[in-house]
């Protein structure tokens, strides 16, 4: 988790100045190692201890990302249709695209992580709530180890498998927070899909 927070602020600095602010430049990355800092230091190991002030920590910060990243989305679909100067650069374009693509799906792989089950204090302490998602180790059971429960490797594998097909793939949504979620994730990657590829496309040919 912290992993993919620092590189969704490391993706942050490597856009292009028209989709950021060039004085808060290192503004998400400096702000989103400082609270993965706090958060590990006030649980060590796991980021997963039940203390309210962490979870809220993880909101602040997943909101920041998603914010950022949502602006970025906008900028960026704003530039293309408005056929802005800098969009005629095919490979600024893709590397913006890509860019704005991947935070999407660290942002929801975050948001998948931090409310299914409970969030993963309820998951590991054994409290957790009823599933929102529908994992293939829940219904192969004898092939995972006896307790198994998502880490966030599978939340990014999900994100990752929703924002490339556009929709679920082994994982289904069972809860409709789940659904509406996955739906925005879906929508917002599509969307910049489009925009780039079709932009792209236009250029090189």
């Amino acid at each position: 988790m912290a992993a993919a927070v620092l590189a969704a602020g490391l993706l942050r600095i490597a856009l292009p100045t028209q989709l950021r602010d060039d004085d808060q430049r290192w503004f998400l990355l400096v702000i989103s190692a400082a609270l993965v800092v706090v958060l590990v230091l006030g649980d060590p190991g796991h980021i997963d201890r039940q203390a309210p002030w962490l979870r809220v920590l993880r909101d602040v910060l997943i909101s920041l990302i998603t914010l950022a990243n949502a602006t970025a989305v906008a900028r960026l679909s704003i530039a293309i249709v408005d056929g802005a100067k800098w969009t005629t650069d095919a490979k600024v374009l893709l590397g913006a695209g890509a860019a704005v693509w991947l935070t999407n799906v660290i942002a929801f792989a975050l948001w998948y992580w931090d409310l299914d089950r409970g969030g993963p204090a309820a998951r590991a302490t054994g409290k957790e709530t009823s599933p929102a998602f529908l994992f293939q180790e829940m219904v192969n059971p004898e092939w995972v180890v006896p307790g198994w429960s998502p880490r966030f490797v599978d939340y990014l594998h999900l994100s990752f498998s929703s924002g490339a097909a556009f929709s679920p793939t082994d994982v289904s949504p069972i809860k409709p927070w789940a659904k509406l979620v996955m739906m925005t994730e879906e929508a917002i990657s599509l969307v910049v899909a489009l925009l780039v590829i079709a932009r792209a496309i236009n250029i090189l040919g």
